[in-house]
């Protein structure tokens, strides 16, 4: 979750046909409450890549952030930030560990898990909080875990989340919250927002494409063409993309967090700010936009992809989120452990050339990093504050899903 207020969440009755908004007849079992967790047993890894000390890590950094998020789980079932976002991060936990071979869908604490999160599903197909917004965000986690879950008796609230989710891409002929009409011309189009049409971001749409991607959504469904457009619209690249603000730009193959701000279609916004050639790319949401072309299958020999993965090769780091203002270089480096370790599966390569021609095992590498941060009782926390990875529960998701990845072929 990039951005957005975090509210305090409170439970609030569900309305309409309740047989419709549940999976199955609630259990009548309490949660396990936190404590000593069972041993887990070793992940097995689908790729040769890795040597055996980085296996072995890779195991023990994987199981040691899932025991944290089972013995922080809450009395509830589910878990939170701080009682904030409960069925986002109940989602983020259960994917976790569906991809753990100690859990099904049948496991007590998944199902407890799902429970929780299927009393956050409103009668529009999504998933959230009403009073806490983030619709997008929360119903494209919900995707992912309910896919992962493989469980049929989801079938009806996964398609109907998908549908949820498709419905929030802006589209020809919508109109935005200052009452804009967007044409394919406009640079909202393609876009995905907090909700309401808003002003459209690189993170949101990201969420929303690797949901979709996961989903297993038609390549030849129109949403993938409209999010193309959008995503080319974030990229500093002045061969592809016509805003002014890219035209003018570093034109250096990288992303920035929004095309446009509201108001003023000209204007693009960088979460990194500036620099003195204009809009600064920065590493979270260049891998978001590098992965987000790759899931919408632009071919791996298109400029856009080339360029983003040469503004990867350049920039290659994982002490930092890369390019960010040295003031800021943590903000935001556990969501981007996330998304390159999600981008560089997509990619396919084992060894990645920084531009020096170095090549990096990019995931004994993010093993090492995440290895140096973290902590004795197995979670991980970020001490920078910005986008809320100080708090554990978001840093160790992140983390342990960053990991599997590692693990995948």
């Amino acid at each position: 979750m990039k951005s957005g207020t975090l509210a305090i969440f409170v439970l609030v009755g569900l309305v309409g046909n309740v047989g419709q908004l549940t999976a199955e007849e609630p259990s009548t079992a309490p949660a396990a409450p936190a404590g000593p967790v069972a041993k887990l047993s070793l992940p097995p890894a689908a790729t040769g890549a890795m040597d055996a000390a980085h296996l072995a890590a890779a195991q023990k950094l994987m199981n040691g952030g899932i025991a944290w998020l089972l013995a922080n789980r809450e009395s509830d079932g589910g878990w939170s930030l701080n009682g904030a976002n409960k069925p986002a991060m109940t989602a983020m936990v259960l994917k976790a560990l569906l991809q753990h071979p100690d859990f099904d869908a049948k496991h007590p604490v998944v199902r407890k898990g799902f429970e929780v999160l299927m009393k956050s599903r409103q009668k529009d197909g999504g998933f959230y909080a009403p009073q806490e917004g983030l619709a997008n965000y929360t119903t494209a986690v919900a995707v992912m875990a309910l896919k992962a879950s493989g469980d049929t008796r989801y079938n009806d609230a996964l398609e109907a989340a998908v549908a949820f989710l498709k419905g929030q891409q802006i589209i020809a002929g919508s109109e935005s919250a200052d009452g804009q009409k967007i044409t394919e011309d406009h640079p909202f189009f393609g876009g995905v927002s907090y909700g309401a049409h808003g002003r459209p971001d690189l993170s949101n749409a990201g969420y929303s494409a690797e949901a979709l991607h996961e989903f297993g959504l038609s390549a030849d469904d129109p949403y993938w063409k409209n999010m193309v457009v959008f995503v080319t619209r974030t990229q500093n690249l002045k061969e592809t993309n016509p805003r002014p603000w890219a035209q003018q730009g570093a034109n250096d193959g990288g992303f920035i967090y929004a095309p446009a701000v509201k108001g003023d279609p000209n204007t693009g916004e960088s979460k990194a700010g500036d620099d003195r050639f204009g809009l600064r790319s920065y590493g979270s949401m260049t891998y978001t936009g590098f992965k987000s072309l790759l899931y919408a299958g632009v071919d791996r020999k298109d400029p856009r992809v080339q360029a983003a993965l040469r503004w990867i090769r350049e920039h290659w780091r994982l002490d930092s989120n890369p390019n960010m203002p040295q003031i800021h270089s943590e903000e935001g480096l556990y969501y981007y452990y996330h998304v390159f370790a999600k981008a560089l599966q997509a990619w396919g390569e084992d060894e990645i050339a920084d531009g020096k021609g170095v090549r990096h095992n990019w995931r004994h590498e993010l093993i090492d990093a995440l290895g140096q941060r973290v902590a004795p009782d197995g979670h991980w926390e970020n001490p920078a504050k910005r986008w809320f990875e100080k708090l554990p529960a978001l840093a160790t998701c992140y983390s342990v899903l960053a990991i599997q990845e590692v693990m995948k072929k």
